[in-house]
């Protein structure tokens, strides 16, 4: 997957993190995100994601980060 996908993909996954952390805490947005990420993204996506979370993934926002942790 291209730098370009990469950067998608981390942009549409702080984007839904941020879409659902109105009122709630980090941890129960994160179990929200961590649920749509397996509703309705692909395997390979969820996968290049989690990789990028090992790698440090410093433009991950924290919600995004615990919702990956969660897939693990």
């Amino acid at each position: 997957m291209s730098g370009t996908q990469i950067n998608n993909l981390v942009s549409m996954l702080n984007q839904i993190a941020n879409n659902n952390n109105y009122k709630k805490t980090d941890e129960e947005t994160a179990k929200i995100v961590a649920n749509h990420l397996q509703k309705f993204w692909a395997v390979s996506m969820r996968n290049k994601m989690t990789q990028y979370l090992a790698e440090d993934g410093p433009e991950l926002t924290n919600v995004s980060k615990l919702a990956l942790a969660q897939l693990k």
